[in-house]
């Protein structure tokens, strides 16, 4: 099915991922001069394979709504007059180093700008993707990174987005590793009950 753009988008970046028994060809589109962004998520698997129709995709314009991010990785936020930064990934939380893994880590660079008092900094799209190690052909979570330089400020803007693409066998290894985590009480009570007011309300990563 093709996907009709409008005047927010100039760039993309295609992958095509292996999954099970096929592949997901995934699209990044963004723009050269915002933070804007938006996936395209394409399955190409047999016509007869059923295994697709048991695949949950979503797509988060917050990482800290994301069991996976809120569980297994450490995000970094910033703010002073030259750099905004929101979400980005810093690290994988050190108690989970084996549980999940790295996939790709892909950096796509659109320009150098030379800044006062010889600062130099570029305007680029960071690509991470992660799998859960016990199911590595069946859960992909990839995490968008938009560098964008506003010269006339001097100043960098950093935000992310997310996708997870997941069986269902899969998402219940998650939440299992989600729960142990808030009972192992590596959460404050309070986001624990704002953390289920989001699942009743919305059913993110249910549906």
């Amino acid at each position: 099915m093709s996907l009709t753009l409008g005047k927010s988008f100039n760039r993309n970046y295609n992958l095509r991922v292996p999954f099970m028994k096929g592949f997901y060809n995934i699209g990044i589109y963004f723009d050269k001069k915002s933070t804007f962004l938006l996936f395209s998520v394409d399955p190409d698997f047999s016509e007869s394979d059923e295994f697709k129709r048991s695949v949950k995709i979503n797509m988060f314009k917050n990482l800290e709504a994301s069991k996976f991010c809120e569980t297994f990785l450490d995000l970094h936020n910033y703010r002073k007059n030259t750099l905004d930064i929101s979400n980005q990934f810093e690290k994988v939380k050190d108690e989970y180093t084996h549980d999940i893994s790295f996939v790709f880590n892909e950096t796509i660079t659109l320009s150098k700008v030379e800044l006062e008092e010889n600062r130099t900094v570029y305007d680029s799209l960071n690509i991470y993707g992660f799998s859960l190690n016990s199911y590595g052909d069946e859960f992909l979570f990839l995490i968008t990174e938009r560098h964008n330089i506003l010269k006339r400020l001097k100043k960098k803007v950093v935000r992310t987005s997310g996708l997870q693409i997941a069986t269902k066998p899969a998402l219940s290894l998650l939440d299992e590793y989600h729960n142990e985590r808030m009972t192992a009480g590596h959460l404050h009570m309070e986001d624990r009950i704002h953390r289920d007011d989001v699942i009743k309300l919305s059913d993110t990563e249910e549906n």
